[in-house]
């Protein structure tokens, strides 16, 4: 869930880093491998443990070539590098309890002003709300007062938004019941479901650049999260919903994990997997599926899948980006719990 159109999912031309790394896995026509609750903790902890360092160390990896988490001379149009807020919503999720020298930093190091993107509004609302600050007062670095980036966000124009952005905008205005609309408002989250409902594809999906033929499961997955999140009881948004899951349930690959398609095949990855089993914890009535499975064609659950792809160190294998892809398997594992649990690793008081 990226920082612009683009980088607010794990598109194509990232994606690329990855591979066809998918784990192997052999099943029957009835037996598909699910991922057993001592699995799980096993791959979710080293996971959990690689993430938390992260912040710890202000680093977006543990290794290799990495740069400062948060640091407005390294990322001097946001203050933070892609991919921060799934981090810090995960973390939270998982009840890792921030420090004050971690939030002063993040408070610090955060980019919003003229040039900001609803994007950046959305994204900043997410972390700092994950950590504990107040969104509706912050105050950036080297003002004098404090603004509402609630507000700030409520009057960015959605007409010519993606749907990437549209979703995180959604889940960001929809993290708290504390979040006010102003009187001058641009849109309502009504609106802006609705208008995240009209971006649906003939096929059922959603695609980055609203075209039918981009569709893909990161954007599908993102617009499924946040249109079960805003709540919505209209008719619109319910058969959106229940179309979207269908477009997950037919394009689950072999493996039970989800990818992105390139030159005609689908390439198999952990963040598409991710934020397909985002979507599916993201109402009571799917959730079954994230470590269940569509058909008996799949090899593995896409728990299992995904959790195949997190490394003894708790890295992600074949991930150019460890930040995002540490971050988006430790936020899906950490909705999936959440979920087993009738909650929302979104909602936050």
């Amino acid at each position: 869930m990226k920082l612009s159109s683009k980088l607010l999912m794990i598109s194509a031309s990232t994606l690329l880093g990855f591979g066809s790394v998918a784990p192997a896995f052999t099943a029957n026509a009835a037996s598909v491998k699910t991922a057993s609750r001592s699995y799980q903790n096993r791959q979710i902890k080293v996971n959990y443990r690689y993430a938390k360092n992260m912040v710890i160390k202000n680093k977006t990896g543990l290794s290799g070539k990495t740069t400062a988490l948060f640091s407005r001379k390294a990322n001097p149009t946001t203050g933070a590098a892609g991919g921060y807020a799934d981090l810090l919503v995960g973390l939270k999720g998982w009840g890792y309890k921030f420090t004050t020298t971690q939030k002063k930093r993040i408070a610090s190091s955060l980019v919003i002003n003229s040039k900001s993107t609803a994007a950046d509004y959305a994204n900043a609302i997410q972390g700092l709300k994950a950590v504990g600050l107040n969104p509706t007062k912050f105050k950036p670095a080297g003002a004098k007062k404090t603004v509402n980036l609630v507000s700030g966000l409520y009057r960015q124009s959605m007409s010519k938004q993606t749907p990437n952005v549209k979703s995180q905008v959604l889940l960001a205005l929809t993290m708290s019941s504390t979040f006010k609309r102003p009187s001058n408002a641009k849109f309502s989250i009504t609106s802006l479901a609705k208008s995240l409902v009209a971006d649906q594809q003939s096929n059922n999906g959603w695609a980055y650049n609203n075209t039918a033929a981009s569709v893909d499961s990161d954007t599908t997955s993102m617009a499924i999260t946040a249109l079960a999140h805003s709540k919505s009881s209209l008719s619109a948004v319910k058969s959106a919903l229940a179309k979207g899951q269908a477009y997950l349930k037919a394009n689950v690959t072999p493996s039970g994990a989800y990818g992105y398609v390139f030159n005609g095949k689908t390439v198999a990855n952990a963040n598409s997997t991710a934020e397909a089993i985002i979507a599916l914890s993201s109402k009571q009535a799917t959730v079954k599926y994230a470590n269940g499975y569509f058909t008996t064609k799949q090899a593995a659950s896409p728990l299992r899948a995904m959790l195949g792809y997190v490394n003894k160190t708790g890295s992600i294998k074949g991930a150019t980006s460890q930040l995002i892809g540490v971050g988006q398997v430790n936020l899906a594992t950490a909705a999936y719990r959440q979920a087993l649990k009738g909650h929302s690793v979104y909602t936050i008081k």
